[in-house]
């Protein structure tokens, strides 16, 4: 099996809070990071996100608050789900 990403992913292990706007509040563990998105593994339930859909996002944990990131579904899996970052899209919350 080939892999044609465009971008190089670096594993990283963080807590990700995903507000969805139907299941509400999911936190998840990311696997690994990429210049365009981000994987997180779900224990639960990833069938609870569908393709194309767009959630917030914000890391947890930090000394600071971290931005709340605007991110789409681009792949379901088993395991957990593909989120890419949609350029341009910040909350202000």
């Amino acid at each position: 099996m080939s892999n044609n990403r465009k971008n190089v992913r670096t594993p990283l292990k963080v807590r990700l809070r995903i507000d969805h706007p139907v299941h509400g509040e999911l936190m998840v563990t990311t696997r690994d990071i990429s210049e365009c998105g981000v994987y997180v593994l779900m224990d639960h339930a990833p069938e609870k996100l569908l393709m194309g859909e767009l959630v917030q996002g914000q890391v947890q944990g930090l000394p600071m608050e971290a931005p709340i990131l605007t991110l789409e579904v681009v792949r379901v899996e088993p395991l957990g789900v593909g989120l890419r970052f949609v350029p341009g899209e910040q909350s202000d919350d």
